[in-house]
Parts: structure tokens; C-alpha cells; sequence
């Protein structure tokens, strides 16, 4: 279950909530029978709470919603995408460091 800043993605509700976005958008693509997708949740959590209001962080199940998923190419999860200003500013595949996440965000923050 996500943490309460994250922001849950359909593929009716993407372009206007990542596309549109006036802020960076980091997008977490994952299902939830994925053992690295589990891993990675809880970093995407603290993200969440560490940047609200700064950067919108959410999550897309791609079992469910496969739209956005086939027009980014996602063929991995968990595959994590840093949109800036509608545009992929960054992609990470598999299980990666907050560190990583952290330094692109603040990168896109600027």
C-alpha cells in the first residue's frame, strides 16, 4: 500500500498528472507480485513525504494500467521515470538508491 503522498496513476489520470505537471514527477512503474517493486516501496513512501510540495511522487500498476506503460517502453519493473516539465528527464530500472532517486529529484527541483 502506498504512503499517503503518493499520488496513485491511472492511465485515464497520467498525462494530466505527470504530462501536465508544473512541478518534477517521479513515476515508480511496478506490479505488486514483484519482489523489487516491494522493495522499492518503501522508498518511494519516504520520497513522497520528503518532498511534498516539491516534486510529485507516484505509483502506476502496470497490470492493471498498460497504456502508459507500453508508451514508455517499460519492459522491466520495477522501472522508475523522472518526468520534468512532461519530458523523461531520467529513467532507473530495477532496484535502485534513494541516494540515486534523491539527487535526480533535486536536480529536476532546480
Amino acid at each position: 500500500m502506498a504512503g499517503q503522498n503518493v499520488v496513485m496513476l491511472t492511465d485515464d489520470s497520467f498525462d494530466a498528472e505527470v504530462l501536465e505537471s508544473q512541478t518534477p514527477v517521479l513515476v515508480d512503474f511496478y506490479a505488486d507480485w514483484c519482489a523489487p517493486c516491494r522493495m522499492m516501496g518503501p522508498v518511494i513512501d519516504e520520497l513522497a513525504d520528503e518532498y511534498a510540495g516539491k516534486a510529485k511522487i507516484c505509483k502506476l500498476d502496470t497490470d492493471a494500467h498498460r497504456d502508459a506503460p507500453s508508451r514508455y517502453g517499460i519492459s522491466a519493473i520495477p522501472t522508475i521515470i523522472l518526468f520534468a516539465n512532461g519530458d523523461v528527464a531520467k529513467r532507473f530500472v530495477g532496484v535502485n538508491k534513494k541516494a540515486d532517486l534523491k539527487a535526480a529529484l533535486d536536480a529536476a527541483a532546480q
